[in-house]
């Protein structure tokens, strides 16, 4: 008997208890925010520079002065800079993605699609720094076709599909005389795509109203609201 209570005894001695577990998975957690800070000050310093110099400019060391790290410690998170712009667009554009293919839009009428696109270009990405991670595609994805396959893998290709399919049920529901949306879904969006550009270029010159710009191209595909 004495022999197995030394055994037991030596089992509960190496066995942790639930109380050092719990400590344990407390002290990790401030760790775990320490890290998630440190990651996404980093991806913040990488759209600042980004947006400032371009990303053949941009450097590694910047990114990391910016962010106040050593720049070692962004290979703990991001393999290279390409790898580092990636996640900008993940983290970025992946809610905006996701509202755009969730299933519950198909359940609109059309012109209610239209206006909650518009709603969303304005609310989530002209008014966001989403708006930076698109421009930074349209000035560097000809020199850059990796960055903009990704971007089109990422963001364009999954839209689009569902954007079509909404457009196609539409002109079968009858909403639409023409099946041009369906054919062409990106003329649902392309007034935003102007607003980008001309904010970028004579924003400064002349100030360009975007919720009233994406209103008057919903009533160009729509008519006008019929609702009092």
């Amino acid at each position: 008997m004495a022999e197995a209570a030394t055994r037991r005894t030596k089992q509960s001695a190496k066995r942790p208890s639930k109380r050092s577990s719990l400590t344990r998975s407390a002290s990790l957690r401030p760790r775990v925010a320490r890290q998630a800070e440190r990651r996404q000050a980093i991806l913040d310093a990488a759209l600042d520079e980004f947006a400032a110099r371009g990303f053949a400019a941009t450097r590694l060391d910047d990114v990391a002065a910016r962010a106040g790290v050593a720049k070692g410690t962004i290979y703990l998170y991001f393999r290279d800079k390409e790898s580092l712009f990636q996640e900008l667009v993940r983290t970025l554009l992946s809610p905006v993605i996701g509202t755009l293919i969730d299933g519950h839009l198909s359940d609109l009428p059309v012109r209610a699609v239209g206006e909650a696109v518009a709603d969303l270009f304005v609310r989530e990405i002209f008014g966001t720094r989403r708006k930076d991670v698109i421009r930074l595609i349209i000035a560097e994805g000809p020199r850059f076709p990796k960055l903009a396959e990704f971007y089109y893998r990422e963001v364009i290709e999954r839209v689009l599909p569902a954007m079509r399919a909404i457009m196609a049920r539409a002109v079968a529901r009858g909403e639409l005389k023409s099946d041009a949306l369906a054919r062409f879904p990106q003329l649902l969006i392309a007034p935003g795509l102007v607003a980008l550009v001309w904010e970028g270029l004579f924003g400064r010159f002349a100030p360009l109203d975007v919720r009233a710009l994406m209103r008057a191209h919903i009533e160009l595909l729509f008519g006008e609201d019929e609702a009092p």
